[in-house]
């Protein structure tokens, strides 16, 4: 039995930390001694197990000339080298079998793996260590609904691709072999730098420097919040890292909605905008991209949507919420997956979309050399087009749209340039949509007016100088709503004054956006976070 006990800690994972228990109000002494002894030991028997190996081969090598007039065979060298890693896997597994804390976790992770119940789940979840070793809490596969039978595939979930820029039927062939050799360049940026750079969260090298930080975020989300984490499998096979917050047996009305947190590229939901709603007594739901944290995959399109979709099927078919009760918030780059989850599941309440851009082609424009920009356009919009836009027009529920407005990353010319911010463009393309007959030349010209105003104040006059009466522009929607109950886009100011439309599209704007006077990744506070305006 102990044998049995000392191998497999040999072969379990690396224990990185042990949270505090949710029943504890409040780590006492010892047990915040025992989380950061645990986690000061776990290092130095990493580094001092990467020493010994490195050591081990080094004095191989040096035997191996020193002792012989000739190079020493191969095959004696590999031989040396498995006899010195299998002395330290045996140093390792002596020590954690002596660590009663690690006899422990490994007793607790093999009777949940045998037995998934929410008691040994519960156990589990106070020790933090490699994800890749995490007992399944969902999969896919486990969705038998025939509506997700058709919508699912191995080889993922339908995504909306972007309408082909091509000539004309008659010269297809020719094109497609001359632009053959631009294909294949675009294959290779986008599945190596191009990847990394528009998800720099996804960089391994990053990752390990921001880990201390990401540990402290998770224990605050355990140990305080009572958090849950899960393993979620998507259709393509990636491993989905997740965090849950039940805020139901609260009381509060906010914890019987919950709030499924899409990050942006460098976000994590250990340190990302999950807490925003925490604040706010919303339940919650974060998980991240793949291959950011415990995530496996890359995060490609496809992939980003795959995810997107395994989680809203835990939340419906594991934690029991239904879709009306489900809000999308996103930040950033997040507005593409939380866009595609409002447009495959449109019984979803309502989307929040938290410094996010219609396009992601003009902001890679700004910072590549003019030179780049045709191949760059063929990289983005075959390989990783992230673009919300298309996506959320085909949505009929409450959006809000919330623009930082010292913003240095979505715009195109700077920060102090707000009409460049793309946000403003997203806005303007969803009421396009929505409201075709408002947002003519002249809605777009008041609207445009309203977005470049450099202060609340200023906005404000925009506003009244165009005297625009809140309660005639929501009788005239509630009286068109009443009257046809259609969905977008609407015809309403087809037969309307050009003072009435003007105000009209005053009105909507200000309802569909707001403004955050902050930068790009200043947390949003939770007092910022509103629902999104319903007629």
């Amino acid at each position: 039995m102990a044998v049995w006990m000392w191998l497999r800690c040999v072969l379990g994972p690396h224990l990185q930390r042990i949270h505090r228990s949710p029943e504890q109000s409040r780590p006492d002494g010892r047990s915040g001694r025992r989380c950061l002894l645990m986690s000061l030991e776990s290092g130095r028997q990493m580094k001092g197990y990467t020493i010994m190996v490195f050591a081990s081969l080094l004095l191989c090598l040096s035997l191996g000339f020193i002792c012989s007039s000739k190079l020493v065979p191969v095959s004696q060298y590999v031989g040396t080298v498995l006899v010195c890693l299998l002395g330290v896997a045996c140093l390792r597994g002596w020590g954690r079998f002596r660590n009663t804390d690690y006899v422990q976790f490994i007793t607790i992770l093999e009777e949940t793996k045998k037995n998934h119940t929410p008691a040994n789940k519960k156990k589990l979840r106070c020790y933090d260590f490699d994800f890749s070793h995490w007992p399944l809490d969902f999969s896919w596969t486990e969705v038998s609904t025939t509506e997700c039978q058709i919508k699912l595939s191995k080889a993922g979930v339908s995504l909306l691709r972007p309408e082909p820029r091509l000539r004309g039927a008659a010269d297809n062939v020719l094109h497609s072999v001359r632009t053959l050799p631009c294909h294949i360049i675009s294959f290779v940026i986008a599945h190596t730098f191009g990847r990394r750079m528009l998800y720099p969260g996804s960089v391994g090298l990053l990752q390990k420097a921001m880990r201390p930080m990401l540990q402290q975020g998770q224990a605050k989300l355990i140990e305080e919040f009572d958090g849950q984490r899960n393993k979620l499998v998507a259709c393509d096979g990636n491993e989905i890292d997740t965090m849950f917050v039940d805020r139901r047996r609260d009381g509060g009305q906010n914890g019987q909605t919950l709030v499924i947190c899409c990050e942006g590229n460098a976000g994590f939901y250990e340190v990302g905008c999950m807490n925003t709603p925490l604040e706010g007594g919303y339940s919650v739901l974060g998980w991240n991209h793949p291959g950011f944290g415990g995530s496996t995959g890359v995060p490609f399109p496809q992939n980003e949507a795959n995810a997107m979709d395994v989680v809203i099927q835990f939340a419906v078919h594991k934690l029991g919420f239904s879709l009306s009760d489900i809000v999308i918030y996103a930040w950033s780059i997040g507005g593409f997956t939380a866009s595609w989850a409002v447009m495959s599941y449109p019984e979803i309440q309502s989307l929040v979309l938290d410094a996010s851009f219609d396009d992601l082609l003009p902001l890679a424009l700004k910072v590549m050399p003019d030179s780049w920009s045709d191949g760059l356009l063929t990289v983005v919009w075959l390989m990783i087009n992230t673009s919300a836009c298309n996506s959320l027009c085909r949505y009929q529920g409450p959006v809000l749209l919330i623009r930082r407005t010292r913003d240095e990353i979505i715009t195109t010319t700077g920060p102090e340039d707000i009409m460049s911010n793309r946000g403003n463009d997203l806005l303007l393309k969803l009421l396009q949509f929505r409201y075709p007959k408002i947002m003519t030349d002249e809605g777009i010209r008041v609207v445009r007016q309203w977005l470049g105003a450099s202060s609340p104040l200023e906005e404000a006059s925009v506003y009244s100088g165009y005297e625009v009466d809140d309660d005639w522009c929501v009788s005239v929607l509630q009286s068109y709503q009443a009257d046809r109950d259609v969905s977008f886009p609407w015809s309403v100011g087809e037969d309307m004054t050009l003072e009435g439309r003007r105000q009209l599209a005053l009105f909507l704007a200000r309802k569909y956006m707001r403004n955050f006077e902050a930068t790009h990744c200043t947390p949003l506070p939770a007092i910022e976070f509103h629902p999104p305006w319903r007629l």
